[in-house]
């Protein structure tokens, strides 16, 4: 056993390339943990907010997918500014799962704490913080992965079971849905967390 961490609600595992460590969050825990891969123990890092989601950062830091938007971590100093407001005014939503694009955009979704149908959001942010809204109306935003050519992008809203394709252009970062490239049968489960290979 590497960690017995007991997670309230444990998600996004990522590796740090520059501290040579692994994250995660505990959504309901209000935090999230960092495992130095060489020495250990992990080290949990608490807030004040749920934390949904760990990008790394090159200079070493972390950038946090929160309730009310994104905000950048130093994890010395153990503070944190915000970056970006993603529904901040609705108390009962937070940030889900999310992804970034070739061109270091950040795509991620909201969505209402008590699971209510459709009343979330898919963002799009870039280096800026210049934030464009993608997809309205989606319950939660799960598993984001985009072709080796980089000309499609596949998004799952858990609760409707489906992948969907949506024919993507790189440069712009614009999507237009293409079709439900799979649907999965309701006694299988539900979707979630979504990776692509080499052969897309």
């Amino acid at each position: 056993m590497l960690n017995h961490c007991q997670c309230y609600l444990g998600e996004s595992p990522v590796w740090h390339p520059v501290r040579q460590s692994c994250l995660w969050t505990d959504i309901e825990g209000f935090g999230f943990y960092e495992y130095p891969w060489k020495q250990g123990p992990a080290v949990f890092y608490e807030t004040d907010l749920r934390v949904s989601l760990i990008i790394p950062l090159s200079d070493g830091q972390v950038l946090l997918g929160v309730q009310g938007g994104l905000v950048r971590y130093d994890l010395r100093k153990k503070e944190f500014q915000w970056i970006a407001y993603l529904d901040k005014e609705k108390t009962n939503h937070r940030c889900n799962d999310g992804a970034c694009d070739s061109h270091g955009r950040l795509w991620i979704g909201t969505m209402d704490m008590d699971f209510k149908f459709e009343a979330g959001n898919l963002y799009c942010v870039d280096e800026k913080g210049s934030i464009e809204k993608k997809l309205d109306r989606v319950t939660i935003s799960n598993g984001m992965a985009w072709s080796p050519k980089d000309d499609f992008f596949y998004y799952i809203d858990s609760p409707t079971r489906k992948i969907q394709s949506f024919r993507y252009d790189a440069q712009t970062g614009s999507i237009q849905f293409e079709k439900d490239a799979i649907l999965i049968e309701a006694g299988l489960g539900t979707p979630d967390g979504m990776a692509i290979d080499q052969d897309g």
